[in-house]
């Protein structure tokens, strides 16, 4: 998939979808930067972590009305 392609995919994707992909990715983002710090922490560490925060509204399962 070209770049132009991977752009055109991000932006049909719904609010949503986007920000629950986002939301995943943080684990390993955050284990990039502390590693490329000299710090590296493991990703299920990030991970535990980012389990007792309470996700964004937007990810959060809807009642049924």
């Amino acid at each position: 998939m070209t770049w132009k392609e991977n752009i055109t995919h991000w932006r049909s994707l719904t609010p949503e979808e986007k920000l629950r992909r986002k939301w995943e990715s943080i684990p390993q983002d955050v284990a990039r930067s502390m590693a490329f710090e000299g710090e590296p922490v493991p990703v299920e560490r990030i991970r535990a972590t980012l389990a007792r925060i309470e996700p964004p509204a937007l990810l959060k399962p809807r009642k049924a009305s």
